[in-house]
C-alpha cells in the first residue's frame, strides 16, 4: 500500500485501520520534538543572531515570563527545552486522538500530515502564545518577518505534521497486521 492509497470505507480493514496510542504519541512525538528541536536551534540562531540558550528561553517563557526565563540561564533553557517535548508529545496525542475518528487522517497521511502541522502551528501561535506567561497577540504572527513565518508554516508541516501523520499510519498498519 502507498501512502496516499485510500483504505475503503466501511471495509473490515477501513475499520480496524487505526494507529495504537503508545506508538503514534510515544514515537510521533519523539519524532516531532527532535526535528523541531533542531529547526529550531539551527534556524533562530542563524536567522535572528542570538545563542542556543536564547532559543529555549522561549517555551520557558511561557511558563514563566520572559525576564524569569532569561535570569534563570542554563537552567530556564533546559526548562524550554523540556516544555517543548511536552508539546510535541501534546501534539502527537492529538494527531492519535483524531486519527482515530478521522480514518481520512490515516488514508491520506502525507495531505492530512502537512495540514495537520500548518494547523498546529496557527493553533500555538493565535490561541497556545495568547494564553501563556508571553502574552504575545495573534496579530504578532503577522508582522513576523517574512521568513520566520515560512519557517514556522514549512517546518510545522514538514517536521511536525508529517512525521506524526507517518508514524500513525505505520502504527495503524502494524496493529492491522498484528490483528491478523
Amino acid at each position: 500500500m502507498t501512502t496516499e492509497e485510500p483504505v475503503p470505507n466501511g471495509t473490515e480493514i477501513g475499520n480496524s485501520f487505526k494507529p495504537r496510542a503508545l506508538q503514534t504519541i510515544g514515537l510521533g512525538g519523539l519524532a516531532v520534538g527532535i526535528g523541531d528541536f533542531l529547526d529550531g536551534s539551527i534556524f533562530f540562531p542563524l536567522y535572528y543572531g542570538i545563542t542556543f540558550q536564547q532559543v529555549w528561553w522561549g517555551p520557558a517563557s511561557g511558563i514563566i515570563g520572559r525576564d524569569a526565563a532569561k535570569a534563570g540561564g542554563w537552567n530556564t533553557a533546559i526548562f524550554g527545552i523540556f516544555m517543548h517535548f511536552i508539546v510535541a508529545f501534546c501534539v502527537a496525542a492529538v494527531y492519535y486522538l483524531l486519527s482515530r475518528n478521522i480514518p481520512f487522517m490515516i488514508r491520506r497521511l502525507v495531505t492530512s500530515g502537512l495540514i495537520f502541522g500548518v494547523v498546529a502551528n496557527y493553533v500555538m501561535q493565535c490561541i497556545v502564545l495568547p494564553l501563556s506567561a508571553r502574552a504575545t497577540s495573534p496579530a504578532a504572527v503577522l508582522s513576523e518577518p517574512v521568513g520566520s513565518m515560512l519557517n514556522s508554516i514549512i517546518g510545522h508541516a514538514l517536521l511536525v505534521g508529517l512525521p506524526v501523520a507517518l508514524i500513525a499510519a505505520w502504527s495503524a498498519k502494524k496493529g492491522r497486521q498484528t490483528a491478523d
